[in-house]
């Protein structure tokens, strides 16, 4: 297990280089980042089809900065620096809880006036760069292969508190007993949850540049199980709580090719401190499951990589929009269906039936799915018929 990106240098290359970097939150950044290179991807290759036109729009342009600009911009400025030369000049301690530095009220006044300043120097600098004798409208082009930045910062914001509010939701005795500790911890983030808020937001975003709903879906069906895929890499290498129920069974002759890990795994080192203190080990994530769990992190990535791989071979022969989304909303809900049977998640009871909320939202999503499928090839065979 690597907690940190420090642990995996440490212990692959041999440096010792304190980074208050998570492996967790490393493979979340990377997981909306190669979204929005998918994104980008198919944004480009829709336009050069017709699919997706550029739109124009009126902008407000020559203005010099205004008062709400440098209140703005100075307050963002100090906060920055007053965390950043804080955890500066206190490294260690950054580096050993950067969590709690962050949340804290700690900070270096000195930091923030400089940062400010700083700030609100840049803002003038910008908005001078621009002023114009007369201000006035003028018509900008923009391309939806040029919004990919734009919406990873509406999905990064959104996605997370969708997947914090459903984490939350599924784990409410947690969040009834520590409520500010539970809605600000880093950790607990339940990816159903992100993709629906996350999803929700970049639709309404997109309706500005006139981009159709349908074909930004078959879009996101491609670009979100590689996503999945990638931010599930930093559940198995930091051994965040998201695995599987104990499997105590021997690991099949036919698998033997595989190490065992695949099988069978007590996640050493693991980040939330689960399990048995691990011998002759210092710090702070010294613990070792006392029993083998199936390392469900490990088979999400993989069968969403093959998800990603079948949906993105056939992206191009799928004429009928809506199909790949209705394509991905089956296999992403299959998948993560028969995941829950093996892994360890909260459990709801109603009229004698015990299920998960992933389960339910995975059901949600194939039958969504089967009739996205019915009624588009419906309405395309209607089609057909009239021409």
């Amino acid at each position: 297990m690597y907690p940190t990106l420090s642990h995996f240098f440490q212990e692959v290359f041999g440096w010792n280089i304190p980074l208050p970097i998570q492996t967790y939150g490393f493979f979340v950044a990377m997981a909306f980042l190669v979204g929005v290179w998918i994104l980008a991807i198919e944004f480009r290759r829709k336009e050069k089809e017709g699919v997706l036109q550029s739109v124009k729009l009126k902008i407000w342009v020559g203005e010099p900065a205004k008062a709400k600009d440098f209140i703005i911009s100075g307050l963002v400025g100090f906060i920055l620096g007053f965390k950043i030369l804080e955890a500066i000049i206190y490294y260690t301690e950054f580096v050993d809880n950067p969590q709690t530095f962050i949340l804290s009220a700690r900070g270096s006044f000195i930091g923030g006036i400089l940062g400010a300043a700083i700030s609100i120097f840049s803002t003038w600098r910008e908005k001078n760069k621009s002023k114009l004798d007369k201000p006035g409208w003028q018509e900008k082009e923009v391309f939806p292969h040029q919004l990919p930045g734009n919406l990873l910062v509406v999905a990064g914001i959104f996605g997370l508190l969708g997947a914090k509010l459903f984490d939350s939701l599924e784990h409410i005795d947690q969040l009834v007993a520590d409520p500010i500790g539970t809605l600000f911890s880093f950790s607990g983030l339940t990816f159903l949850g992100g993709v629906i808020v996350g999803s929700t937001a970049v639709i309404i975003y997109t309706r500005k540049y006139k981009i159709p709903t349908i074909q930004l879906l078959d879009v996101a069906a491609v670009a979100i199980p590689l996503a999945y895929a990638v931010g599930r890499i930093g559940c198995q290498v930091s051994g965040d709580g998201c695995w599987g129920v104990p499997n105590l069974n021997p690991q099949p002759e036919w698998l033997s090719w595989l190490p065992d890990w695949t099988w069978a795994y007590n996640y050493p080192h693991n980040v939330i401190n689960e399990g048995s203190l691990i011998h002759s080990c210092d710090g702070k994530h010294c613990h070792i499951l006392d029993q083998p769990v199936w390392p469900t992190p490990f088979y999400e990535t993989t069968l969403n990589t093959i998800i990603f791989i079948i949906l993105f071979s056939i992206r191009k022969i799928v004429k009928i929009p809506g199909l790949l989304i209705s394509f991905y909303l089956i296999l992403g809900g299959t998948e993560r269906f028969f995941i829950e049977l093996i892994r360890v998640n909260t459990k709801y009871h109603f009229f004698g039936t015990e299920f998960t909320q992933a389960e339910m939202i995975s059901l949600i999503m194939v039958l969504a799915g089967i009739a996205g499928i019915i009624y588009l090839l419906r309405k395309e065979k209607l089609k057909v018929k009239t021409e």
